[in-house]
């Protein structure tokens, strides 16, 4: 009878973390894909691995950071499937071209999903959690298993990515002059 209590208070455990979490854990998810669809798969695959770990998780204070590197690992294995490598549009299309209008407001929103989009997915994680997530350089270089200097490297060559993509005709003032 004991163990059912416990498994019954580790569940309403989960179910409140997830209750409380999976909106922003989902967001983080579409701004690394683009694709709410595809964010939604990712969100319930990281909080299903999550469910399966949360016995053995003994530090519930760095939930969120663990859920994070979960859902970044999630997502960095579903494009090494081959079947994820699709193309929407070929290189050299004049879509990939186009001049991104002035915008303000949501229509800024989407135009800097674009952008995001079309950097690379490692310096896109970065850029994610950076500025999305909120996390340190150091945060992040804990979650990506990697040197501090390595996520400013990437920090610097995205936010590049980013200007280069964007062109002068946009420039938000969180982007200004940070690396």
């Amino acid at each position: 009878m004991l163990r059912r209590r416990d498994r019954r208070a580790h569940d309403e455990e989960f179910v409140a973390y997830y209750a409380a979490r999976a909106g922003h854990l989902r967001n983080t998810a579409y701004l690394l894909c683009g694709d709410w669809h595809l964010a939604e798969d990712l969100t319930q695959t990281a909080f299903t691995k999550l469910y399966r770990a949360w016995a053995r998780i003994d530090r519930h204070d760095v939930l969120d950071q663990y859920a994070r590197r979960v859902l970044l690992r999630t997502f960095l294995d579903e494009h090494r499937r081959p079947w994820r490598r699709e193309r929407a549009v070929l290189p050299g299309d004049e879509t990939l071209d186009a001049v991104v209008p002035e915008h303000r407001g949501v229509e800024d929103r989407q135009v800097l999903k674009t952008a995001l989009l079309r950097i690379p997915k490692g310096r896109r994680a970065v850029l994610v959690l950076r500025f999305w997530a909120d996390l340190s350089v150091e945060q992040v270089a804990e979650v990506l298993g990697c040197s501090t200097g390595t996520v400013k490297s990437q920090t610097a060559r995205g936010l590049d990515n980013l200007r280069e993509v964007l062109g002068d005709t946009f420039e938000p003032t969180s982007l200004k002059g940070q690396s």
